[in-house]
């Protein structure tokens, strides 16, 4: 076992997570702007890029940071602040949908602006676009290889977020 300490693969590893923990700092005073936490940030992003802006509870597990128990408290608390709403799977009573409601879709689109901006800042503007285009497709090849749930719940157009 090679325990070189230079090895190329603990400097990919080591600055994809400088760049993700410099990002989501970045991100997190504008969320904080917006009551709204990164997690949450998360669930509405998801749920309004989702067919009829809806996932299944396992699906949005399967596409966040979140466990299934997680999903289920941040959901929780997103419905009390009026953010998301719970609806019934009509083909499977054990499985229900988190739903985007109208005033979390209001509180995302208040976000959203400052968000892409900052993303404009310190992530796509660094890069030209023939990097961005590679590391996309290089993102999804790891995303696809490491957590395959990603994309479920999604259609087509939407499976490459």
């Amino acid at each position: 076992m090679n325990t070189d300490l230079d090895d190329p693969r603990f400097t990919a590893v080591g600055l994809f997570a400088e760049a993700y923990t410099g990002l989501t700092a970045r991100f997190a005073a504008q969320f904080e702007e917006h009551r709204l936490s990164a997690v949450e940030f998360e669930v509405l992003m998801r749920l309004a890029r989702s067919p009829g802006s809806r996932l299944r509870m396992t699906d949005l597990a399967g596409q966040t940071s979140l466990s299934t128990s997680g999903v289920t408290r941040v959901v929780d608390r997103m419905d009390r602040d009026g953010l998301v709403c719970r609806e019934a799977c009509p083909s499977d009573r054990r499985s229900s949908y988190a739903v985007i409601t109208p005033a979390g879709r209001t509180r995302l689109d208040e976000v959203l602006p400052g968000h892409l901006a900052l993303v404009q800042q310190w992530f796509i503007g660094q890069l030209a676009p023939e990097q961005l285009t590679g590391m996309l497709e290089s993102l999804r090849t790891i995303r696809d290889a490491v957590n395959p749930c990603a994309t479920a719940g999604s259609d087509a157009e939407t499976q490459a977020a």
